[in-house]
């Protein structure tokens, strides 16, 4: 079936060195589920932990739900992630690594119904490893115009 994405963490693939991908699912209250269809959330400086072996989203944010009343949840509660003892247990030697760290990449909305969040290991960039990726970035946009331009002078 289709998974619809929901949010984006962008500044993710620019600030690290995605090493590993892995889907979790998302503990959320009936009002936060609606926010999130709804695309009221943001990712931004999140991050994921491991405490008491349980694993926690930290730093989501996720808008109040508009229709809701005092049933509305707080916005930047943590919230745990579901994953089976195994992925766990992996993911807890892998944080343990020096300059490792857990990075939600998207929210998405599985077969319509159920929040996943695409969590990723990742390893921190330095201001020249950025550096390089946006001169990469930029000198493929040129050699892209320039067979585009040459595509056209042929015509």
């Amino acid at each position: 079936m289709s998974n619809k994405i929901v949010a984006q963490n962008r500044k993710a693939r620019h600030d690290y060195f995605i090493i590993d991908t892995l889907e979790c699912g998302i503990v959320l209250t009936g009002t936060e589920i609606k926010s999130v269809r709804a695309g009221n959330l943001n990712l931004k400086d999140s991050y994921a932990s491991v405490e008491n072996n349980e694993l926690w989203l930290v730093g989501m944010h996720i808008s109040p739900y508009e229709k809701g009343s005092y049933y509305n949840h707080d916005p930047e509660r943590n919230r745990k992630l579901l994953l089976n003892r195994n992925e766990l247990i992996r993911l807890k030697g892998k944080t343990r690594e020096k300059g490792l760290t857990l990075v939600p990449l998207s929210v998405y909305l599985k077969d319509g119904r159920r929040a996943k969040i695409e969590l990723a290991v990742a390893k921190g960039k330095t201001s020249y490893d950025k550096r390089d990726a946006i001169a990469e970035r930029d000198a493929k946009r040129d050699m892209a115009r320039a067979t585009r331009r040459k595509g056209r002078e042929d015509d």
